[in-house]
């Protein structure tokens, strides 16, 4: 069954948001799709953008403040509340239409997007396949799909630098608790890659999020400043092999050469 993060709502805000990998997170969020959000205003038309699991809206934000239009779609009344909320304060309101359903309901709309959002939405869907099958039908043929998923190769590494040789031998009957922030259904890269192929899409670009922040137990040197550490998760995050190790990952695909 899909997470519906009502009950999950206020952890996610204060956990991920509410620190130094919450901006981690949005800062190569941006980084990555700051070029293609500029090649597509090339049209001279604002975008159509739909965020499914729209979370908090803080990329979708920052693209209705430049002028774009934005469907926002969540199952989680409470998740839309905070990110209505965060919209009025941004006053970017009139970008945005709200749709709390699960994100399959939307294929009953005709309309079609330049940009279609979908972060940290696919570890957390009983069958996250539909979710390239439905950005296909509702993508133009010179959009993008963002796409943010959870690593679980980062959480296997995390493990095996902390020690916990137990859990990784006996991985299979781990479930997190219904409190945690850690999914129990993370796809793995190359069946992300797979399901995009599938589709007949092309990856534009691969990006890791978090690419050391988590894994650090003892902070020394540079690890003081948040600047700093920002900086190097960004001049590293777009990296071989340092961007397979980001607790997230990142890719921009399309359709389009």
């Amino acid at each position: 069954m899909d997470r519906n993060f009502d009950e999950l709502a206020e952890r996610f805000e204060r956990r991920v948001y509410g620190g130094l990998k919450g901006d981690v997170r949005l800062c190569v969020l941006w980084r990555d799709l700051l070029p293609i959000v500029q090649r597509l205003e090339e049209q001279g038309q604002p975008l159509n953008i739909l965020d499914i699991g729209g979370g908090l809206a803080q990329i979708s934000i920052a693209l209705a403040e430049r002028g774009h239009r934005i469907l926002y779609n969540d199952v989680s009344g409470a998740m839309l509340e905070k990110a209505r909320l965060a919209v009025s304060e941004a006053g970017v309101s009139q970008q945005f239409i709200w749709q709390q359903c699960g994100y399959l309901e939307l294929l009953d709309f005709d309309e079609k997007y330049d940009l279609v959002l979908c972060h940290a939405l696919l570890e957390w869907l009983e069958q996250p396949q539909q979710v390239f099958s439905f950005v296909a039908r509702k993508l133009e043929s010179y959009g993008f799909l963002s796409l943010c998923f959870y690593n679980p190769a980062a959480k296997i590494y995390r493990n095996l630098i902390r020690g916990n040789f137990d859990w990784l031998e006996n991985q299979d009957n781990y479930r997190s608790n219904t409190g945690s922030l850690t999914p129990n259904n993370p796809c793995e890269l190359a069946q992300v890659r797979a399901w995009i192929h599938d589709q007949d899409f092309n990856i534009f670009s691969e990006s890791g999020i978090r690419v050391f922040h988590d894994y650090v137990v003892e902070q020394r040197g540079g690890h003081g400043s948040p600047e700093a550490v920002l900086a190097m998760e960004l001049a590293y995050s777009d990296k071989e092999p340092f961007k397979w190790l980001g607790r997230y990952l990142h890719i921009l695909s399309s359709a389009a050469v």
